[in-house]
């Protein structure tokens, strides 16, 4: 039984065409929370919302919030989280579906300590794997740079200087440690903590949102924590599965407001530009490899 008492914690999904993902996902974390379930809405044009509508109608604690069109992720976080009370707020994707002791392992963290502001836990793979982007160093157009080129491999010799973004190769803590950044796919962070900070930058539409609100916290001494013991399966791509080059436009989208938002004065003007060439170039590769797959398996060649 949970030792999570009302007003302690609500939760907020963002919901944009999940499926049948979206009422699994709070079917699991129904039973572990007795405040309020916010399900945000994005204008979804599939039978999610519909599901949740129909079977869960007779529960108290959830409430759901259309939107009358896609306002992007941050700007819907954030029309949830207005509507929230509880002294924590956990941010959860659709597609993540928690195991019973998540949300309190989660808050024992955020509240062990006054200057930790917030937490997440281990995004797994559906095979169990460690998922990439759960624990993560902050992607400085150098360390993207490196990823991107495969420069990592050099990590061992020069560790400094070739480090990647992504921890997950790394030993995995045996408690909670303390990061740069985490994923926006589950994370709960602290009132007090927002209300000094802000709410999340409305200007992402789509992706690095969450880095954005990392380096923030961060930057006005609020710890941000990674909860190994917590674990997370998380079904990437449920959301987007149809709509790649969309996400992608807005990915790249993302990563330039953030270099620019944060990294102008260490990258100023030719440096600059060059980082916007290159993600820009990165952003063609990656659309023109999708768009061929796409191509091919309309006529037969491809099964993925």
């Amino acid at each position: 039984m949970s030792n999570i008492k009302e007003n302690d914690v609500d939760v907020v999904i963002v919901n944009y065409n999940a499926g049948d993902i979206l009422l699994e996902c709070v079917k699991k974390i129904i039973k572990n929370i007795p405040n309020l379930i916010i399900i945000v809405d994005n204008n979804s044009s599939d039978s999610s919302l519909g599901l949740c509508e129909q079977q869960l109608s007779g529960i108290q604690n959830i409430r759901i919030i259309k939107n009358s069109k896609n306002i992007g992720f941050a700007a819907a976080c954030n029309v949830g989280m207005l509507e929230t009370k509880g002294d924590a707020v956990l941010f959860l994707n659709p597609d993540c579906l928690i195991e019973p002791n998540v949300i309190e392992l989660l808050y024992q963290v955020l509240t062990s300590d006054k200057s930790v502001g917030m937490v997440g836990g281990m995004l797994l793979n559906v095979d169990g794997s460690e998922q990439a982007g759960g624990r993560r160093a902050v992607p400085t157009p150098w360390r993207s740079f490196v990823r991107a080129f495969g420069l990592a491999r050099f990590s061992q010799r020069w560790p400094r200087l070739f480090c990647d973004f992504n921890l997950c190769k790394q030993p995995l803590p045996k408690q909670q440690i303390e990061v740069e950044a985490l994923s926006g796919a589950c994370i709960m962070v602290k009132r007090k903590a927002v209300e000094e900070i802000g709410l999340w930058d409305e200007g992402y539409f789509l992706h690095c949102e969450d880095i954005d609100w990392c380096m923030r916290f961060r930057k006005k001494q609020w710890k941000v924590m990674f909860v190994p013991s917590a674990k997370i399966i998380h079904i990437h791509g449920a959301c987007s599965k149809n709509n790649k080059i969309f996400v992608e436009w807005h990915k790249h989208k993302g990563m330039m407001r953030f270099y620019r938002k944060f990294f102008r004065h260490q990258y100023p003007g030719a440096l600059m530009w060059l980082v916007a060439v290159g993600v820009w170039l990165r952003f063609g590769v990656v659309s023109s490899a999708i768009y061929a797959k796409q191509i091919l398996k309309r006529i037969g060649f491809s099964r993925d």
